[in-house]
């Protein structure tokens, strides 16, 4: 399942697996939530909503509305893109071609 970074309210990474219909809601603190069960609609409804109407959509259209199986998030493609910043900005010149 392809996770999109989103920074809306507790919010940090969506994504969607539509054969199964599950839904990957990842939040601030490390944990995540499976949704089962959802449509399509509703996700290209969370997925396309602006990043503060993201974070209510998703309190009462989801959360209110389908039960979660929590779980620990998965490292976030922002995670992975800050530690490459860092390894990069702490490379000796010849490690980087100069």
């Amino acid at each position: 399942m392809d996770m999109k970074n989103i920074n809306a309210g507790k919010l940090r990474a969506i994504g969607y697996d539509q054969r199964e219909r599950l839904l990957r809601v990842e939040l601030e603190g490390g944990v995540a939530i499976e949704y089962a069960g959802v449509s399509q609609d509703v996700w290209k409804r969370l997925s396309g909503a602006a990043s503060g109407a993201a974070w209510s959509y998703y309190r009462d259209h989801i959360e209110e509305e389908f039960v979660g199986k929590r779980g620990a998030a998965r490292a976030s493609t922002q995670a992975q893109t800050n530690r490459a910043a860092l390894e990069d900005l702490f490379k000796t010149s010849d490690a980087k071609g100069n």
